[in-house]
């Protein structure tokens, strides 16, 4: 699910005795990266900038194992699925609606992906087929109504976003009574930037057809509400192989499933016994509430820093050394660049210095670098922010992230810019057009983020 955080989709499991919850399988929208107008504090303290790249160390079966099993026996609300539920056969696909012009290309490739990486049987769906997997595009005004805190969702037994209003509260569109998958809507944003409709095509998609939960501890997968990753990584397709695994039947119990999973993996992925196991452990509500408080803009500064603060006490008491733990210092670290800038860059350190021994999180590290090259900017330390755009550049364009992607090249083109370099600079922002066109959507928006890290630029001159 891609909620408000940083993406993800939404699975009402609904029982018809019970009121109508919020969507519980979606995707969160992004988190901004930090604006002109934050960073007010004093100097930027320097951190270690010693290029020490992020683990790319392998998953082992038993971490994969209890992974697909917390993934496919839940929701993202906590909500126990009694059973295992998947489509039968080749999967189609259609898309209805407001289509973007970008997004038939994104799915052809995703399902390309999907066929090759995780050998599912999906194609799109002829005309005049019904298909298995119905993609309807709206406006987000639209969306929000249905599902408020989400950047898109998925619903079960439905092709509409009509039928799901019509059917909402009903067994219907409840999860927890699906067995075999036959027909599920995705609800997308007709008026999104082309890459927020890519990411949610990946995410809802794999979820339409995959595992319906997300997880905080998973540093190299979408199916985290931290939203780092944009598209399906090489964990997920793992996860995916094993989804359609042919030992696995639609409505096997957990037992069931858990009987042979083990023996799943060992098969699709060899050499991968014997392997350190991970922290597995239950993420409590209330590190979640915590949070997921820390990132919302509908409470106070204050209120937001407290939650950050609650979250990484909770991380510590867990005795987690993972993502989640991370991503907690990474929250406190966002909230305090506007009133104590030497904090926060402690506080992404630390959050770096976690990801780096994490497997798949070298996008959290660049994402922390592109976080900190702005702050030198704004400190007036342009060479220190091309040494982290330098670092962050190539990982990011690997994950194929190209709204961070343009936003890290602005921000090293402003860095250019002071130190008179202004024919590169210019090169670069001209160079970086298509990828803002993809990531941001409209030239307004483009204009504005270029305002915004120009605006990064000055300050960093006059404090000169």
């Amino acid at each position: 699910m891609r909620k408000f955080l940083l993406p993800a989709a939404s699975a009402l499991v609904i029982a018809a005795c019970t009121p109508a919850p919020q969507a519980e399988v979606t995707k969160a929208r992004p988190i901004d990266t930090a604006s002109a107008e934050s960073l007010t504090a004093p100097a930027f303290v320097d951190p270690a900038l010693q290029p020490a790249p992020a683990a790319v160390s392998r998953h082992g079966n038993a971490d994969l194992a209890a992974a697909f099993m917390d993934l496919s026996f839940a929701l993202e609300s906590g909500r126990q699925l009694p059973a295992f539920s998947r489509f039968e056969g080749t999967i189609t696909v259609a898309m209805t609606g407001a289509v973007p012009a970008s997004a038939g290309a994104d799915l052809g490739q995703l399902m390309g992906r999907l066929r090759h990486e995780a050998g599912i049987d999906i194609r799109a769906a002829r005309p005049g087929e019904a298909p298995s997997v119905t993609v309807e595009f709206s406006p987000r005004k639209a969306l929000r109504r249905a599902a408020p805190n989400a950047a898109c969702f998925v619903v079960p037994n439905v092709t509409s976003l009509t039928g799901y209003q019509a059917s909402r509260g009903s067994a219907k569109v409840d999860w927890t009574v699906v067995r075999e998958r036959r027909q599920v809507g995705i609800f997308l944003p007709s008026d999104a930037s082309p890459q927020e409709v890519r990411d949610c095509l990946h995410e809802e998609l794999a979820q339409a057809i995959g595992p319906l939960n997300d997880l905080y501890r998973l540093s190299d997968s979408v199916f985290n509400d931290d939203n780092f990753h944009s598209v399906l990584t090489a964990f997920d397709m793992k996860i995916l192989r094993a989804y359609y695994a042919p030992e696995l039947a639609p409505g096997m119990s957990r037992a069931e499933v858990a009987a042979r999973i083990g023996g799943i993996f060992s098969r699709i992925n060899p050499g991968g016994d014997g392997h350190r196991s991970a922290d597995a452990s239950a993420t409590p509500h209330a590190w979640t509430e915590a949070i997921t408080t820390a990132l919302s803009g509908g409470k106070g500064q204050a209120a937001r820093r407290q939650a950050a603060e609650r979250a990484i006490a909770i991380a510590r008491a867990q005795g987690w050394q993972d993502s989640r733990l991370a991503f907690s210092h990474f929250a406190l670290a966002r909230l305090l660049i506007g009133s104590d800038r030497a904090a926060a860059v402690n506080e992404f350190v630390k959050a770096s210095a976690i990801y780096r021994t994490l497997p798949g999180a070298a996008i959290h590290v660049a994402h922390i670098d592109m976080q900190l090259a702005a702050i030198a900017v704004a400190s007036g330390q342009p060479d220190k922010a091309l040494r982290f755009t330098d670092r962050a550049m190539p990982v990011i364009r690997g994950a194929e992230n190209h709204a961070l992607l343009a936003t890290t090249r602005l921000i090293r083109a402003e860095a250019l810019d002071m130190l008179g370099r202004k024919a590169e600079a210019d090169r670069l922002r001209v160079d970086s057009a298509a990828l803002a066109r993809y990531g941001f959507g409209s030239e307004a928006q483009i204009r504005a983020r270029t305002r915004e890290i120009g605006a990064l630029g000055l300050r960093g001159l006059f404090r000169g």
